[in-house]
């Protein structure tokens, strides 16, 4: 049986009809947020520059493109064609008639498929890990910068102890699989998973604890909530077998969120070390105010222009650490279809096949280049607040 292909021009057709889905979701979101910018505080001041609207446009192809996954890719990531290996692009499969767009890899699996489903695993884990290293970060900076003295000297020789580990190294101890037979990333996972609902319990009672019929509403929200999502991520017992994470995912999880924590916790610090000589804080000070309402009501919130733009340029870090591990096959199973993982796998036949190297590669650079777009237009728009 032979394979036969289709050209240039049909391929790039091709490309663009399957991401239909995402091309609606931009539409709608994009003009949504053009048309009520004004109301949309932040977010909507990003569209005034054209810096601000392609980092948004970057960003948003990749979450819907994570979203629609199944319906954009037409193959299974990890099924195998065997006569479909080192297909070129443009590969038409025999049985199905479908198109292998960006050619087969050396395993007969669509590129173009686990391209796609890549994208469903860079934007859950590196977010989600930058959002636990903020919490950790800020939920031990405010105290540390707001305090000083011991506290402040204490956090801040962990925090370098941290930081002075070379981080490729640091990843290398964390994510080497036998370091799942030891209980050091369960235990990481129980303390660095813990600091959320420390934070927002914290959070609401310092604000309504004169208003006990709102601040048991939130408490309770909170505890109930956050126990749900800490049983499934650290004891993998979520009751109703919504929330889980692998073990390999888990590892990655928590190396990211230990490495990103003490560099968050010295820009918090540093921030609220300048904030609380602030005149509307000595007059929070005067009111009598509790030094936690201080903290997360009067010093938080005026820093987080920066912590925004550090958080978009996190992501994109903690994405090209992904992939720097799926290079080096740490982490993830060989299988999977994150993006360094299929460069991985790819340039071993660079010589011969450069194509199941390139969308990968080319996902990865974007969505970089979308986040610090984005961190770009942030930092702008902050400076001018």
């Amino acid at each position: 049986m032979q394979v036969e292909y289709i050209g240039a021009f049909n391929i790039v057709l091709g490309v663009l009809a399957r991401f239909w889905p995402v091309w609606v979701g931009l539409a709608i979101v994009m003009g949504a947020s053009f048309l009520y910018k004004k109301k949309l505080g932040l977010y909507g001041q990003l569209f005034d520059s054209g810096v601000g609207i392609v980092g948004v446009g970057i960003c948003l192809f990749w979450l819907f493109t994570a979203i629609f996954a199944s319906t954009v890719a037409p193959f299974d990531p990890l099924s195998q064609v065997p006569i479909m290996k080192d297909a070129l692009p443009g590969a038409i499969e025999p049985k199905s008639g479908l198109i292998y767009l960006f050619g087969g890899d050396k395993l007969a699996r669509d590129v173009f498929s686990r391209m796609v489903y890549g994208s469903q695993i860079v934007l859950i884990i590196a977010p989600a890990a930058t959002g636990f290293a903020l919490m950790v970060g800020i939920t031990l900076g405010l105290p540390a910068g707001y305090y000083g003295g011991k506290i402040d000297t204490v956090l801040s020789f962990l925090a370098n102890l941290v930081l002075a580990f070379p981080v490729i190294l640091l990843f290398y101890l964390l994510v080497t699989p036998g370091i799942m037979e030891t209980p050091i990333p369960y235990g990481l996972a129980g303390i660095f998973f813990l600091f959320p609902i420390i934070f927002f319990s914290v959070l609401f009672w310092t604000r309504y604890k004169n208003r006990p019929d709102r601040l048991y509403i939130l408490l309770g929200l909170t505890l109930i909530l956050g126990g749900w999502v800490y049983a499934g991520l650290v004891f993998d017992k979520d009751p109703l077998k919504i929330i889980h994470i692998d073990p390999n995912q888990l590892n990655i999880f928590v190396a990211v969120v230990f490495a990103s924590s003490p560099g968050v916790f010295r820009i918090v610090r540093g921030l609220v070390m300048d904030i609380k000589t602030r005149d509307y804080v000595a007059a929070a000070q005067t009111r009598g105010e509790s030094p936690w309402y201080i903290m997360l009501w009067e010093i938080l919130p005026n820093a987080r222009g920066p912590l925004i733009v550090d958080a978009c340029l996190r992501i994109g870090y903690t994405t090209i650490l992904l992939g720097t591990l799926g290079y080096f096959g740490l982490g993830l199973a060989p299988e999977s279809p994150d993006w360094g993982t299929a460069i991985k796998d790819a340039s071993r036949l660079l010589r011969s096949f450069i194509h199941p190297a390139l969308p990968p590669t080319i996902a990865l650079m974007s969505f970089v280049l979308g986040l610090n777009l984005l961190a770009d237009s942030l930092r702008e728009q902050s400076m001018k607040d």
